[in-house]
């Protein structure tokens, strides 16, 4: 019966322990840091040597993709711009023409109101 209840105390006291939060440790910080810094290196290292290249001849093709795709897209903003531009300016014509002859017919009118008056 004492073996159970030791047993049960040191039970409660295992939980306790994995219930307190762990304490931070105390050291120097520039040690710490030097430490952070070699591991973050080793690490890049690591990762570095995972890299895989493409060929060269994967490259030039994408790289072939990548050109003609932005000189299609660019005539495709050229000639939208061009069309718009085009369409501005025969609207901004027109409007000058029909207020030219709005103007010359209202100048005649004064004229002729002013001598048929």
């Amino acid at each position: 019966m004492a073996d159970k209840k030791e047993n049960a105390a040191s039970e409660v006291k295992k939980n306790n322990k994995a219930e307190k939060p762990a304490k931070a440790k105390k050291g120097n910080p520039f040690k710490k840091a030097g430490k952070a810094i070699k591991e973050f290196f080793k690490n890049f290292k690591g990762e570095c040597k995972k890299i895989t290249w493409p060929s060269g001849k994967t490259v030039l093709n994408s790289s072939l993709v990548v050109i003609a795709v932005v000189l299609i897209v660019g005539l495709v903003i050229l000639a939208f711009d061009t069309g718009i531009s085009k369409a501005i300016d025969a609207l901004v014509k027109l409007a000058s023409d029909h207020k030219a002859k709005e103007a010359a017919e209202t100048a005649a009118n004064m004229i002729s109101a002013f001598f048929i008056g």
